[in-house]
């Protein structure tokens, strides 16, 4: 069973054994989604993943605009892709993350 994010996620840090390996943005505004997004994107890193999957939905491509922003060029990111078929395609973005 996969743990998700719910979102507005919460901006207490965590403790990196809770931190699941994705987030879901969809239905948020920008406003909600960039500090979710930063704050999970740390943690996930603490919590040691390698990999995170970011449920950003397909309608219109401001939340996976948003996302890729912040992931082009961001020091814990090795590399970010669209999702493939059975992994949520255009709505879903698999990120990549550097060793600790």
């Amino acid at each position: 069973m996969m743990l998700r994010y719910l979102v507005p996620y919460n901006l207490k840090r965590s403790r990196p054994d809770n931190v699941p390996n994705e987030i879901s943005l969809r239905h948020l505004t920008v406003d909600e989604a960039l500090p979710a997004f930063k704050q999970y994107l740390n943690d996930a890193f603490m919590a040691g993943h390698m990999v995170i999957k970011i449920i950003h939905g397909k309608s219109g491509g401001v939340i996976r605009g948003l996302v890729w922003d912040e992931l082009k060029g961001h020091s814990l990111v090795q590399s970010y892709r669209l999702g493939e078929y059975g992994e949520g395609g255009s709505g879903v973005t698999i990120a990549y993350l550097e060793r600790r």
